[in-house]
């Protein structure tokens, strides 16, 4: 992995925590996470495990120092890197599609539904989760309405970013 590499993914991951910090929240004061379209969208751009990995502890540590959810340091940590690797997963098995706008869009959408599954467990389990119905109501509430968020995000910047990419010729992936 050169330097062009790293500095762009450390940008991407920068103009995430840029967005998090400016969206305001939906319920409760819960903020939809604009730091992973940034993420998924380094993976989609530099799809490798090892940029994953980068990019999945980069993600998660600017997450959790940044979050509002009372608790969700370590969940925002854990939610990250699984999201990240799993995420890269899903690139490399639908390389033909993921290339395209609508399968970015497609793959956010369903990387931030796991994030958030991922993170409302880990919530859940280490820390707990006030009512037998907060799971569903969080997920309801922020998970889908990020999802959306995401990909109409993604559907917007994805080719923007590729191109821009393409022509300072940074990875020949796009």
């Amino acid at each position: 992995m050169n330097v062009r590499t790293l500095v762009s993914m450390a940008l991407l991951v920068g103009i995430g925590a840029v967005l998090h910090a400016v969206i305001p929240g939906l319920f409760a004061g819960m903020k939809p996470d604009m730091m992973l379209a940034m993420m998924f969208l380094a993976i989609l751009l530099f799809p490798s495990a090892k940029a994953a990995g980068i990019v999945g502890v980069a993600t998660g540590l600017i997450s959790a120092m940044t979050t509002t959810f009372p608790g969700g340091q370590l969940p925002n940590v854990i939610d990250k890197i699984i999201t990240a690797f799993v995420v890269f997963a899903l690139v490399t098995l639908l390389k033909k599609y993921s290339q395209t706008v609508i399968g970015a869009a497609v793959l956010t959408a369903v990387g931030t539904v796991i994030s958030g599954v991922v993170f409302l467990t880990a919530v859940l389990l280490i820390v707990g989760l006030p009512g037998e119905a907060a799971f569903s109501t969080l997920f309801v509430t922020v998970v889908l309405p990020a999802a959306a968020l995401n990909t109409v995000a993604m559907i917007i910047v994805y080719p923007i970013v590729a191109s821009i990419f393409r022509r300072m010729n940074v990875t020949a992936h796009v």
